[in-house]
């Protein structure tokens, strides 16, 4: 408006200058008249604009006075507003479009401030959930009973003080959020009662309708117990009122009053590991299948099941013990049938058209080491490995085609014994001359063959054969004896010679893999990069194979001893999962694990191998795709750690030849594969060393499960140390001066390469004297890399000892040796070295530094 003032000033000024020039100037021609025009025209043009301003200032002054008014009803509509939402007896919360607190009410503030939670203007949604779920809802409600309330109520949740409160959430237009929270405490209750009020209607419904059933009925949970029964189920199963109130398993209940092992399998039962009781229980629980329970009363019932939508199910029991005679009576007979075939030394089956056992008698089962159960049903391929089936395949042709077929043959039994066997196939043909299946009879003939070759070979008196054998038993006993004492001898030589020569060839193979790590840090092409890669690869394998060999030499002569101890074996399982779930991924596997927290009694670092064998076994075994799992439970007073793969699977009659020394039974090995056979022959002679049991259990073309059994113990777990690696900070290298020693020239110039592309100030010494003219020409390191083992008797340990006492302040030590044994690792120790095994992996060779350096000055240096 002031603006507008200053203008109209400014065109009445422009107005009388012009009309003083027009007054003041002469006429000429008749311009001053057509000047006093113009000069009018402008007048009157000064005068409408000023008018015109004079209007506008006017409507302004009215626009500010009726904002002025709109202003003072809004203030009073917003107090009207807080004013109303105020006396609301539910809490009431606005949150702006960014979900920022606007405003609230005082109740909504109360249940915050009753938990120590004050509410302000501007806090955020999320952080207010975040107070909510920490200390003020009460997460202990069930599932079932918010659905029973939000059924009732809509959105529903309980405060810690057991109350209750109904969310009512609502956006508006502009996108905020308006939320009241009304508290339905008293309305719960009284919901409460009258839902209480007509299930027990119902109940009593319910109840006098199952009792004027002939059936025994029982209605289950989905947990499997029961809620409502009849009083005839009580008295066709024999099972007590009181039993059922104590909300027990029914199915448990029921095992102890019926034997389950009578129960038949279930129809299309998935053949697995579980056993047949375990398949029984599982598909009842699952309510599949009906079943026919005989009582010790002798009288038969019949179980059905049936789901309810609401979830649980329906039991029926009805006595069939007339209906079941006749099945008895055939039962008896199959019974006696098979306590007679069950006597007679011969194998006798009954194979059906589809080559599926239906009939084994005790013979036929102890010779294939399996079970009735196990072996009814189940198909010949299954039970014979390849090589046998393709021996039988003629002869099985010929009995199908309704021949009899007699031969003989090699076959081998459960023990793994080569036996001579008669066999005979006799065809079982109904009314249309169609072979529904055959009958197989065999008879163990080896003694037989073996007698009937001594009879023939017999040429002597007995009493001299048994003269001349027992000398020549004796002479061989002798031969034996010092052979074994030979053997024994040669095997420790052997022992000695490999630990000697481990150390010599570790030498350059520690030698080639730093000068190899120091060449992978230059910039190299995509070919060179890749020899790089092979050549590191290949030094890894050779690493692998003379570790193999080694251990191998020192379980076979005994000089491993176990340290046992009390250790959470938790820790070493999650770390091989860690590890091995990487491994399964890079090869397309799926790895699984299932730990249970327990503290055992053995050697960490031997059982750790027996797992990490295991591992890598069931992950080469095991196509990509396929899938691993890690787990452990409890068997008695033994922790079970079982790997299970989903390979190829192992015959029966090759799950003892695996555990022999460079045994290979894979049918696709890969490229990459050049184990020789060692993994599960250093597994069993660890499990003897360790005094653990190592089970196999293995289906072919479904996979393998290996476990160990180890003890558990009751002690209490000592406290490990952290992992050395897991706060390494290898950027602070750079420029850190370190002296190596190490008494191989070749070490050295590969140490200096490889921590040179570090960044780090090396400098190397062959021995004592050098790194002592170091010193003293002004070097001054931070931290010492010396070997083991030096020339002239000398070892590491006493001359990092000197150099330290040479410096004004001990540095941390890296003891680096191929000597594995715990005599040095204890040495090791006391000084509080730090030991590195050779060969060196730059990668732990650099965590290893780093971590050092960063704890040097924080512990004692001896």
């Amino acid at each position: 408006m002031q603006r507008l003032e200053l203008e109209n000033q400014r065109l009445k000024k422009i107005n009388l200058a012009l009309i003083d020039r027009v007054e003041a100037a002469p006429d000429m021609g008749g311009r001053a008249y057509a000047a006093f025009e113009n000069s009018a025209l402008l007048a009157e043009q000064v005068r409408e604009r000023t008018a015109a301003l004079n209007q506008a200032l006017s409507e302004l002054r009215n626009s500010n006075q009726a904002l002025k008014h709109a202003h003072i009803e809004i203030e009073t509509l917003h107090q009207r507003l807080m004013d109303a939402i105020e006396s609301m007896n539910d809490a009431f919360v606005l949150f702006d479009r960014d979900r920022n607190l606007v405003l609230c009410n005082s109740r909504y503030r109360e249940i915050w401030l009753r938990y120590g939670y004050p509410i302000q203007q501007g806090m955020t949604q999320k952080t207010i959930s975040e107070y909510a779920r920490a200390g003020v809802l009460d997460n202990t409600a069930t599932d079932d009973e918010l659905a029973l309330y939000q059924q009732a109520f809509g959105q529903v949740v309980r405060l810690r003080d057991g109350r209750w409160l109904q969310v009512n959430e609502r956006e508006t237009a502009t996108g905020d959020q308006a939320v009241l929270y009304t508290d339905i405490t008293e309305f719960k209750a009284i919901e409460t009662q009258r839902r209480e009020a007509a299930l027990a209607e119902k109940s009593r419904i319910l109840q006098s309708t199952l009792e004027n059933l002939a059936q025994g009925v029982v209605l289950v949970n989905d947990q499997g117990y029961p809620e409502i029964w009849n009083e005839r189920l009580l008295q066709l199963t024999g099972l007590k009122a009181e039993q059922l109130e104590e909300n027990t398993d029914f199915i448990a209940l029921l095992k102890q009053q019926v034997h389950i092992d009578q129960w038949p399998l279930p129809e299309n039962h998935q053949t697995s590991f579980k056993s047949p009781a375990e398949i029984r229980v599982e598909h009842l629980r699952q309510g599949q299948g009906s079943y026919e329970l005989t009582l010790p009363d002798g009288r038969v019932l019949e179980l059905r099941q049936r789901a309810r939508p609401e979830g649980g199910r329906v039991i029926t029991f009805s006595d069939i013990t007339e209906r079941s005679l006749y099945a008895n009576a055939l039962r008896d007979s199959e019974q006696k049938m098979r306590l007679i075939t069950d006597a007679l030394p011969a194998m006798i089956g009954y194979v059906n058209a589809d080559l599926a056992f239906e009939f084994t008698n005790r013979a036929y089962q102890e010779w294939h080491g399996m079970t009735r159960d196990e072996l009814q049903g189940r198909p010949i391929a299954e039970v014979y490995s390849q090589a046998q089936l393709n021996r039988l395949q003629n002869y099985i042709a010929s009995v199908l085609a309704g021949n009899t077929v007699s031969f003989e043959l090699e076959e081998v039994n459960n023990d793994g014994e080569a036996r001579f066997v008669h066999k005979s196939y006799v065809p079982r043909v109904d009314n249309q001359q169609h072979t529904t299946g055959f009958f197989v009879l065999t008879q163990d003939i080896t003694e037989r063959r073996l007698t009937a070759e001594a009879l023939k070979n017999a040429n002597v008196l007995l009493e001299q054969r048994v003269a001349a054998r027992t000398a020549e038993l004796t002479t061989l006993n002798a031969h034996l004896l010092e052979a074994k004492k030979q053997a024994e001898q040669a095997n420790l030589s052997k022992t000695k010679f490999l630990a000697a020569i481990s150390h010599d060839l570790l030498q350059p193979m520690n030698a080639a893999r730093l000068f190899n790590s120091a060449l992978a840090e230059y910039p190299l092409e995509k070919a060179a990069k890749q020899l790089v890669r092979s050549t590191q690869s290949s030094l890894n394998d050779v690493e692998g194979l003379l570790g193999a060999l080694v251990d191998i030499s020192k379980l076979d002569a005994g000089v491993v001893e176990p340290q046992i101890s009390v250790f959470s074996v938790d820790a070493l399982l999650n770390n091989l999962a860690n590890e091995y779930r990487e491994i399964a991924q890079s090869v397309q596997q799926r790895f699984r694990a299932r730990i249970l927290p327990c503290a055992v009694r053995s050697d960490s670092q031997l059982l750790g191998r027996i797992l990490r064998n295991f591992l890598t076994n069931a992950s080469r075994y095991t196509e990509a795709g396929g899938q691993l799992m890690l787990a452990s439970r409890r068997r008695g007073d033994c922790l079970r750690i079982e790997i299970w793969d989903t390979g190829d699977g192992i015959e029966q009659e090759k799950l003892t030849e695996i555990f022999q020394e460079f045994s290979r039974l894979k049918r696709r090995p890969s490229p990459n594969d050049r184990g020789l056979g060692l993994g599960l022959a250093i597994v069993d002679k660890i499990a003897r060393v360790l005094q653990h049991k190592i089970t196999v259990r293995s289906v072919v073309g479904v996979g393998s499960v290996f476990a160990v059994d180890v003890p558990i113990s009751t002690e209490v777990v000592k406290h490990e140390t952290p992992d050395l690696f897991q706060s390494s900070q290898s950027d602070a290298l750079t420029g850190t001066p370190v002296l190596v020693l190490d008494n191989d020239p070749a070490i050295c110039a590969g140490m200096e390469r490889l921590l040179d592309g570090w960044g780090i100030d090396v400098m190397t010494a062959l021995d004592f004297e050098q790194s002592a003219q170091l010193i003293q020409d002004g070097f001054e390191p931070k931290m010492l890399l010396v070997d083991y083992h030096l020339d002239n008797d000398a070892n590491g340990i006493d001359v990092a000892g000197k150099i330290n006492q040479l410096l004004p302040t001990p540095v941390p030590v890296m003891l680096i040796t191929a000597n594995y044994s715990k005599e040095l690792n204890t040495q090791v120790e006391a000084v509080n070295y730090k030991l590195l095994n050779k060969p060196v992996k730059p990668l732990k060779l650099r965590m290893m530094i780093a971590n050092l350096l960063g704890q040097h000055g924080k512990m004692p240096i001896h």
